[in-house]
């Protein structure tokens, strides 16, 4: 059995990673070989830097690494891009680092789930389709950057909320990622874990023609990468079709 356990802002589309599991073939049952529980930390639902800054805060995510001890995980992931960016690459690798040390496993964030998603698809040039707020996405952008790659292009939704951005309509997901496309970029990136994007992936993918990485998708492969676990799974995008 494999667990991965999550740490979740608010609620928006955590229901994601149960979709993710039933993709990935695990179940709730002792039958089931990988198990995805999501715990829950709370802050003030703003896409805002010092609210960011305060929901990713080491007593926050101790919070959630004790929440998720119960499921015995073997890897943690702090599941809000973010809300893990917004600290910088340097600040985001303490954050995963702290995170580790009260969890007592490996453990990472949406925002490295991004840089190492790419880089395993040989991504080295993205366009950046954010629910955020300007300011807010400009921060991923440098983020990316610290990490070797690219953004050709970044289009913000200017969205203030988890909340709003949970209750977009999948044709008004599919629209914000394929409108948002640059001809010289590899992959579109939608960097919010708020979206619900695993059930559109493949309809991106057809429509753009090159890969796109959805925060909640990168989330669940890095969880399964920190594990040492292989799926290829066909109706999770490319990402989850290559090997190594």
């Amino acid at each position: 059995m494999t667990t991965i356990g999550f740490i979740y802002p608010d609620h928006a589309a955590e229901d994601d990673y149960l979709l993710a599991q039933q993709l990935l073939g695990g179940t709730d049952s002792e039958q089931g070989d990988i198990r995805l529980p999501v715990e829950h930390i709370y802050g003030t639902d703003l896409h805002a830097v010092p609210e960011l800054l305060d929901l990713g805060s080491e007593a926050r995510l101790a919070d959630g690494a004790a929440l998720l001890a119960k499921h015995e995980p073997d890897a943690v992931i702090w599941a809000c891009t973010s809300g893990s960016f917004v600290y910088g690459w340097d600040g985001a690798r303490d954050q995963a680092d702290g995170l580790a040390r009260v969890a007592g496993v490996p453990a990472s964030s949406t925002s490295f789930a991004f840089v190492h998603a790419a880089q395993a698809l040989e991504v080295k040039r993205v366009a950046v389709a954010a629910s955020y707020p300007d300011d807010v996405a400009q921060l991923f952008v440098e983020f990316l950057a610290a990490g070797g790659i690219e953004v050709v292009s970044m289009a913000s939704a200017d969205i203030t909320t988890a909340a709003e951005v949970g209750r977009l309509a999948p044709d008004a997901v599919v629209r914000l990622a394929v409108q948002h496309d640059h001809a010289e970029a590899d992959a579109v990136l939608v960097p919010d874990t708020a979206m619900r994007t695993l059930a559109e992936i493949n309809a991106i993918e057809a429509a753009l023609g090159k890969p796109v990485l959805t925060a909640n998708q990168v989330t669940v492969w890095e969880g399964l990468r920190l594990t040492g676990t292989t799926r290829l799974v066909r109706s999770m995008g490319r990402l989850f079709r290559a090997r190594g």
